[in-house]
């Protein structure tokens, strides 16, 4: 017990002793980078080859680059040099699945009326920011609209200055990506290129960024099954990576791409081993959203391999991370949305005053200029109204399974006069038929109508469609609902539905027409058939 006792007492020491040194070193490296910026008066090259550090730590240790960044922030009052510094904080926070704090970082920038003031360069790296932002969240179409505007304007794709090329090959690179979630893979390809373009070997974050996108040049040649050019290209990634020795994020990430090869072909094994090769370079970093590809891959790979335990194991570990971040997701989703509506509702405030201050001598001027100001303030209202019922309707998809429609029970006796009155126990005796009808998928037959179902269910036809508008405004409202809702689990459960044309769709789901079958999905959804395929694919692209 003595002896334990001296064992247990040794080891603690030697934790507190390796604690003690952990927090010397961070002490340590906050002094270096407080000394450097003052003894060097923050010059341009002294801050340049800090960032350059700061985004080479982004890709070693989220947690690790945190720190270090927001060393510098505290001593580095240039507005610009600030936008950057948080930027690269935002990104270690969404590498970490820390989507909150990743757009609370990004919502610490200048005021509308500031944003003016900064350099060409900094408006188009702050829309850039937010471009990043929407895409972490899964935003892909308004990450899309930002960075087509932001590449149309020559005056950046001509430029030679380095701050404006790195961020525009960063554009490019955003843009491949969404385009590869749209399964567009020529443009991705060409996206890549284009990015390629624009970078160097200057400094790591323009090697770091043509290695990404070589990986993902290698993850979209997979997917098209050109099999000769991906195994080249992603051999080549990995014995590069491999002599490099300080990269675990991107060799992780070149491990789990090559790992999908082998699944593919149908060889469990040497696809799992890839795996934990990529697992036990990250396993004690903080790269939580990489940690959730791995853990998904391994419990399928297990599972193909019929091992229970190792398949439970690392499903469970994938669905306790998934959730979590899911969760930070959509608070980072809301939050986004009201900053996004806040700041543009600012500039519209800041735009009026101007105008007033110009144009207040000139009646007529200023009562036009009102009313533009108005219109565009709806239009902006209106766009940001449709993001957040696009926004809602998602997170409803994500929660529980839908209940049936006429669930909750509402008694006919607290509406007016001109209602028929029917018994609690005949209106409980109609709601449980209805409910077994809407298990039965019968909804779906389309010669179904109101009086087919009440012969069907031998319920009279006038208590049947009182019922039935108490909950929804028609029959026709009831039985159309029942289909999109029917259709859109189809959406989400089997794949192959998303394959299918949409006048398909509204043929199996009992429409009588593809206007009409897109007409009521846009009603239940809030968007189009189309639409909501192309973000259903997003969800379940690598």
């Amino acid at each position: 017990m003595d002896f334990t006792r001296t064992i247990q007492k040794n080891t603690k020491n030697k934790l507190s002793g390796q604690k003690l040194f952990q927090n010397s070193r961070k002490i340590l490296l906050f002094i270096f980078i407080f000394s450097s910026l003052i003894t060097s008066g923050q010059s341009s090259p002294d801050f340049n080859l800090l960032a350059d550090k700061a985004f080479l730590k982004l890709y070693q240790n989220s947690d690790e680059c945190i720190t270090y960044t927001q060393g510098i922030l505290v001593s580095d009052q240039n507005t610009e040099h600030k936008i950057v510094l948080q930027n690269i904080i935002s990104q270690a926070l969404a590498m970490k699945g820390d989507y909150v704090q990743s757009v609370n970082i990004f919502a610490q920038k200048e005021d509308a009326d500031q944003k003016n003031e900064l350099s060409y360069f900094m408006q188009i790296f702050s829309d850039y920011n937010l471009a990043d932002q929407y895409q972490n969240l899964g935003l892909y179409n308004q990450s899309k609209r930002i960075i087509t505007h932001l590449l149309s304007d020559q005056k950046l794709l001509k430029s030679n200055d380095p701050a404006l090329r790195i961020t525009t090959a960063k554009l490019y690179q955003l843009q491949a990506l969404n385009s590869g979630i749209n399964r567009d893979y020529p443009a991705a390809f060409k996206n890549l290129d284009k990015s390629n373009h624009y970078l160097s070997d200057h400094n790591e974050e323009n090697r770091i960024l043509k290695m990404e996108n070589r990986i993902f040049r290698s993850s979209y040649l997979l997917k098209q099954n050109k099999l000769t050019e991906y195994n080249l290209l992603i051999e080549s990634i990995i014995s590069d990576l491999e002599q490099q020795k300080n990269q675990p994020f991107l060799l992780g990430l070149a491990y789990e791409n090559l790992s999908q090869y082998y699944f593919l072909k149908e060889d469990y094994t040497a696809s799992v081993k890839k795996l934990e090769a990529g697992l036990s370079l990250i396993e004690n970093l903080p790269f939580n959203n990489l940690k959730i590809k791995i853990y998904e891959s391994l419990s399928r790979c297990y599972y193909a391999l019929h091992d229970d335990a190792k398949y439970h194991q690392y499903n469970k570990l994938y669905n306790e991370l998934k959730t979590k971040t899911d969760s930070s997701s959509r608070e980072g989703i809301r939050y986004i949305v009201k900053l996004v509506e806040t700041n543009q509702n600012k500039n519209i405030e800041f735009q009026k005053l101007m105008f007033l201050k110009s144009f207040l001598p000139l009646a007529l001027t200023l009562f036009l200029i009102v009313i533009g100001l108005l219109t565009y303030f709806l239009m902006i209202k209106s766009k940001n109204k449709d993001l957040k019922k696009q926004f809602d309707f998602f997170e409803k998809q994500n929660n529980e399974k839908p209940q049936p429609i006429l669930l909750n029970k509402v008694s006919t006796a607290a509406k007016d006069s001109g209602s028929i009155k029917i018994s609690r126990e005949k209106e409980d005796e109609i709601l449980q038929k209805l409910e077994e009808f809407e298990k039965s998928d019968g909804y779906l037959n389309k010669n179904m109508s109101l009086s087919m179902l009440s012969s069907q269910m031998e319920i009279n036809t006038k208590y049947l469609s009182e019922v039935i508008n108490n909950k929804e405004k028609n029959f026709n409202g009831y039985i159309n609902k029942l289909r999109i809702n029917h259709i859109v689990q189809l959406l989400r459960n089997d794949s192959t539905f998303l394959h299918y044309k949409v006048s398909y769709l509204a043929e199996y789901s009992g429409f009588s027409s593809h206007s009409a079958f897109t007409t009521v999905f846009k009603s239940v959804t809030g968007m189009s058939p189309n639409a909501y395929i192309q973000e259903i694919s997003k969800t379940k692209a690598v």
